[in-house]
């Protein structure tokens, strides 16, 4: 009997550590003074009190979540650039709905096969993410699984952990009647509704991914389908962060949510006291590729409101008083879309 090697398993150890040598820079280029380098250590160490201590009564926050089938559309066209902001805004954006600062992310990439170019790709995507966000890519997984996933495949999973202080935490508890609800606009499909979206437009459709963008979508010319449809999810951290800092938590800022599955309604209603309710007044200008989807696949817009962000990917809960300032002062255009009422 022959010799059996790792390699004819589909794991080129040799390959794999090309790829490693190619990410400590991409890692590097996130890191802050709170980093603890570790070489070739088995974890990323971070410190939460830097010299003197920086939280009264801190309290870590966690998140995880992935992109989901938008990483088919990468692979489609193979172009892989912004797949990893998407995977950091998914889980940076939940983490600021507490008042959370981001610390450090982690990542998991899945892959067929090592390619030290591809993942090079992916994960200076992350680092981009995390550089906006202001949080340490710390560390990361590279699992090579020739018997999941076919040849051009993969996928990605996140980690947030951030903190936040315990008395600052924003749980939606000191949300009141007479609250407005602002929404603040989203840079297009973020990274949900995929598998509606791949059905909609090429199975239903016939549509290629690298046709030219429908003329309706104005601002797209001379772009393609894939073009519009893999704009990077919007990093919402440190516009939240700054707005925090100006009006603070709960008493000028009293929820904060995420638009992402479920729409606006099932995700505002989260953070909601039983005894409140959501009223919207559907007056922003909802942009022109959801009614493209829409049309295109003939979705009741019940379901597309349950699906897609509608052009909202973050909402505050704010006191009255302070809605136009929330306003003005929003790194992103914000528009008052809702009030809470008493049930």
């Amino acid at each position: 009997m022959s010799k059996i090697s790792y390699k004819d398993s589909g794991v080129d150890l040799d390959v794999y550590a090309d790829s490693m040598l190619r990410l400590p820079r991409l890692l590097n280029s996130t890191f802050s003074e709170r980093v603890i380098r570790l070489d070739g250590g088995f974890a990323g160490l971070f410190k939460l009190n830097e010299g003197v201590s920086r939280y009264v009564d801190p309290v870590l926050v966690s998140c995880t979540d992935g992109v989901g089938t938008k990483v088919k559309i990468a692979c489609m066209i193979n172009r892989h650039d912004t797949v990893g902001i998407d995977l950091v805004a998914m889980s940076v954006n939940d983490a600021v709905c507490c008042g959370a600062e981001p610390l450090f992310f982690l990542d998991y990439v899945a892959m067929p096969k090592d390619d030290p170019v591809l993942l090079e790709t992916i994960v200076n995507g992350i680092a981009v993410g995390c550089r906006e966000s202001g949080c340490a890519l710390l560390g990361g997984e590279t699992a090579i699984l020739s018997d999941v996933y076919k040849s051009g495949e993969y996928d990605l999973a996140g980690f947030c952990v951030g903190v936040a202080e315990r008395e600052k935490i924003i749980d939606g508890k000191s949300i009141c009647a007479g609250d407005i609800v602002i929404g603040i606009e989203s840079s297009g499909l973020h990274s949900n509704g995929f598998s509606l979206v791949r059905k909609i437009i090429f199975e239903a459709a016939g549509l290629n991914p690298l046709d030219k963008a429908p003329r309706e979508l104005a601002q797209f010319e001379n772009q393609t389908i894939a073009d519009l449809l893999l704009v990077p999810t919007r990093i919402y951290v440190k516009s939240v962060r700054m707005l925090l800092n100006l009006f603070g938590a709960n008493d000028g800022i009293s929820g904060i949510a995420h638009i992402t599955g479920g729409g606006l309604v099932e995700n505002i209603c989260r953070i909601i006291p039983k005894e409140l309710s959501l009223r919207l007044n559907h007056d922003w200008a909802c942009p022109p590729i959801f009614s493209w989807i829409r049309k295109l696949g003939n979705v009741d817009e019940s379901e597309m409101a349950r699906v897609f962000n509608l052009g909202i990917g973050l909402v505050l809960i704010v006191r009255p008083e302070i809605v136009e300032q929330v306003i003005e002062k929003s790194e992103f255009k914000a528009i008052k879309i809702g009030e809470i009422e008493l049930r």
